[in-house]
């Protein structure tokens, strides 16, 4: 692992940043909002570390899957009401409030895609 800025990756995670702000604040459908945004969710946080960070693919991937996982049993286990930040909407946005295994997937699929177009990377 080394440090770097890769520029194109931060390009990247910033225009899905943006994409999923206009999912959050206009799209309320039944599929692209709760899976499209999930599976989004990762690959942003792939590409915002790849950004700083280079790493082989596999291991990013699996870093950031790992946190995801953690993020949704820490909504398993109410971690928002757990440290006293039920009354901050953008914590109980970024943290989440309810456990789902579909999340759990979503990420899975998110992650699959990051390394399926990066696995070639050194």
């Amino acid at each position: 692992m080394r440090w770097r800025f890769d520029r194109s990756s931060f390009l990247i995670s910033i225009i899905i940043f943006f994409i999923e702000v206009i999912i959050a604040k206009f799209v309320d459908d039944a599929f692209i909002r709760p899976y499209g945004g999930d599976i989004l969710v990762v690959i942003l946080i792939y590409y915002f570390v790849k950004s700083f960070v280079q790493v082989k693919p596999f291991y990013l991937v699996l870093g950031v899957l790992l946190f995801a996982y953690m993020v949704e049993v820490g909504q398993y286990f109410r971690m928002v009401e757990v440290l006293g930040l039920q009354d901050y909407k953008v914590m109980r946005i970024v943290l989440g409030t309810s456990f789902s295994w579909i999340d759990i997937l979503c990420y899975t699929v998110g992650a699959i895609i990051c390394y399926l177009i990066d696995r070639k990377e050194k």
